[in-house]
């Protein structure tokens, strides 16, 4: 029977003494070495070693099969801020679409770091541990693990944040001009501040109770939402039925679009008119109409339930 022998992991620089002169320049000769990590095939042919990048050198530079350019950074110690600067810098200056991080020891906060720009970057970021071996009396042999690197779920989650973010900023967007608008027709929502949410709410003068302004990617909505909290169910239901006791005399002033809802099952309650005529995904220059009405709903709706919100006994 043929002896099982270790593997036996040996310092760096054991291997290679100097990073530059030593294992980056193995690894100019050896690049495909790394392919085996990779999702991409890098070729031997045209690699180059300490490429000018402004003030700075890129340790190296390759091509993969599709003619993408790739760059290397090589790092035989605890990865670093520095090198993670370096390692965008020179993703940008040469419009990389591939970037890998060779380190020995990967610290977590780089893995993170590496991850999120794999989520929101169109370039793919790879961090590669590297380690030297052998077994026995063996040559030396480099083993590279790949610790990060790009994916489809990752692409799919960051496309989904930055899908996110730009939802964030066009309701913010919307909010400060219907609330700058709205000034001219009634204060009731003067003092509040943007949102970056669906919706705005200010009080009505009984606690629990709001007047909210609604807004989807194609309709917009003014409610009267009853929620005075946990455990507040029966309170709820009961200053609904009283509202809902005039709702006569507030339909009378709002006029037709009210849709009352006791939310069965659930602790609020609330009375909304929902318009599906354009919303925050309508184009920026159709807002101004579409704001003008929902301000216009606000108002009725205020005027129609002032009287019977200060009426309520709870």
């Amino acid at each position: 029977m043929s002896m099982i022998q270790r593997i036996e992991r040996l310092p760096l620089r054991e291997v290679w003494p100097h990073e530059a002169y030593n294992f980056t320049k193995w690894l100019e000769e050896n690049i495909e070495a790394l392919n085996e990590v990779l999702d991409t095939e890098l070729v031997p042919e045209g690699v180059e070693r300490e490429q000018s990048a402004g003030a700075f050198n890129i340790d190296l530079v390759a091509k993969d099969r599709d003619g993408r350019t790739v760059i290397v950074e090589n790092q035989l110690e605890r990865t670093n801020h520095d090198h993670l600067g370096k390692l965008i810098t020179y993703t940008a200056a040469m419009d990389a679409k591939v970037a890998v991080w060779v380190s020995s020891d990967p610290r977590p906060e780089h893995i993170a770091a590496v991850t999120w720009l794999n989520e929101l970057s169109g370039t793919s970021f790879y961090l590669i541990k590297v380690e030297a071996i052998r077994i026995g009396d063996s040559p030396y042999a480099p083993l590279f693990t790949r610790i990060v690197g790009p994916s489809a779920e990752f692409k799919e989650l960051g496309e989904r944040k930055k899908d996110l973010a730009e939802r964030e900023d066009i309701r913010q967007r919307w909010w400060t001009r219907l609330i700058e608008r709205s000034k001219t027709v009634t204060k009731l929502h003067a003092h509040i501040s943007p949102s970056t949410v669906s919706w705005i709410s200010t009080a009505s003068g009984l606690p629990g109770v709001a007047y909210i302004y609604t807004v989807t990617m194609g309709g917009t909505g003014v409610e009267v939402y009853i929620d005075r909290g946990k455990d507040s169910d029966a309170e709820n239901i009961e200053i609904y039925r009283q509202l809902e006791s005039r709702k006569e005399e507030i339909e009378k002033v709002f006029g037709p679009g009210l849709v009352w809802q006791p939310l069965d099952g659930k602790r609020a309650c609330r009375i909304r008119c929902r318009r599906e005529s354009g919303g925050y995904r309508s184009p920026e220059e159709d807002w101004p109409k579409i704001q003008e009405v929902c301000i216009r709903d606000m108002d009725r709706l205020e005027n129609a339930f002032r009287a019977a919100i200060q009426a309520v006994r709870i």
